[in-house]
């Protein structure tokens, strides 16, 4: 697919593809992270002062993309480097910074990140886990659900809500919470969607943190959790134009050799039409993609927040369209596991439902670009 970018954006293009090539869609995840963090891909948007790149959300978003090109996405990359990473560099002490960014930079060290709550939904004002002060303290209580990965991270970044003391009102703040913190419990939820990452619920009972747990200032945990969703939304949508192209690839290797008639079936318009689609609608993911990242990695988080959002719809849409035709073009051996198609048709509904449905970023473009009355 044709780019845009510098001379170093193409480079770290070609390189990230090399290493998806090298491994594949049969991969072992656990052998692609290390590589990955020994060649330095895992932190490009970290600060290089602590082992990483010094690069932003643009250069991880390349090599996310490139991986599910080649059929091995890495979801850790959406949640350790990308949202945790980010929100330590941005908003952590220097202790915090010292302890954490080095092992999120080579891969030796993995950040969860709790957000998604059972009642919650979408509505993240209605976060009900909450820290409450216990002299220097802080005690975490609350309920977390669809956490990926708490089970190979390090620690899990805990959004909760603290009482204003000037106001009464609840106000999101950071935590980061140590993967063997008493209190502090996992279950697995069983999912049918085929992903080395799996899933988790979270109890947290009066799990006690000292007061360094806290990430960044008491009064500004709005900002700073914007600073991690934002890159979230960017990399979802990395995830999605990846795996799309992933899958339109193997439907046009298929069209250009399958032969039906004396003919490949790529040259009738039925076949070739809803491909060339399919790969217009991945291309057009990807501009608003490098719009986004490249307005977050200004310091336009305002900006990159509506870009973030029209990029996760769109490259979401245009996963779901590559996959479906994808298996459609293969017929009977789209569904086989030869091709490795047909576990996609789930896996693309993911980038249509997390970390935000496609509903609500409907909802903030008709509020927030379009400035249209809310009905709730």
């Amino acid at each position: 697919m044709a780019t845009i970018g510098t001379d170093e954006h193409k480079s770290l293009r070609e390189a990230a593809a090399a290493l998806g090539k090298r491994h594949g869609r049969e991969t072992d995840t656990g052998q692609l992270w290390s590589e990955a963090g020994k060649l330095g891909y895992l932190g490009v948007n970290l600060p290089e002062e602590y082992g990483g790149g010094g690069g932003g959300i643009s250069e991880l978003s390349i090599v996310l993309e490139e991986l599910g090109a080649a059929g091995c996405p890495l979801l850790m990359l959406v949640v350790s480097p990308a949202i945790c990473g980010t929100v330590i560099a941005r908003f952590g002490t220097d202790t915090q910074k010292e302890e954490w960014l080095p092992g999120l930079s080579d891969g030796t060290r993995r950040m969860a990140f709790g957000i998604t709550e059972p009642d919650a939904g979408s509505n993240s004002h209605r976060i009900t886990t909450t820290a409450r002060k216990d002299g220097t303290d802080w005690l975490l209580t609350g309920r977390k659900v669809f956490i990926s990965g708490v089970d190979i991270a390090d620690a899990t970044l805990i959004v909760g809500r603290t009482e204003d003391a000037r106001t009464g009102r609840l106000k999101p703040c950071l935590f980061i919470v140590p993967r063997d913190a008493p209190g502090f419990t996992r279950r697995p939820i069983d999912m049918e969607l085929n992903a080395a990452e799996k899933q988790f619920e979270l109890a947290l009972d009066d799990v006690r943190l000292p007061a360094d747990a806290l990430v960044g200032d008491e009064d500004a945990g709005l900002l700073q959790l914007f600073a991690g969703l934002n890159p979230e939304r960017i990399m979802t949508a990395a995830f999605a134009i990846g795996m799309g192209r992933h899958a339109l690839a193997k439907a046009v290797e298929y069209a250009r050799d399958r032969t039906v008639w004396n003919t490949p079936i790529g040259a009738h318009q039925a076949i070739a039409h809803p491909l060339a689609q399919a790969h217009i609608d991945l291309e057009l993911a990807r501009l608003m993609m490098q719009k986004a990242a490249a307005l977050y990695d200004a310091g336009d988080d305002m900006g990159a927040g509506e870009a973030a959002n029209m990029a996760k719809y769109a490259a979401g849409e245009a996963c779901v369209k590559a996959v479906d035709q994808a298996v459609h073009t293969l017929g009977g051996n789209g569904l086989t596991r030869e091709y490795g198609l047909a576990r996609l048709i789930t896996a693309a509904r993911v980038a249509r439902i997390a970390p935000v449905s496609r509903e609500m970023i409907l909802n903030y473009v008709s509020h927030q670009t379009l400035g249209l009355p809310k009905s709730y």
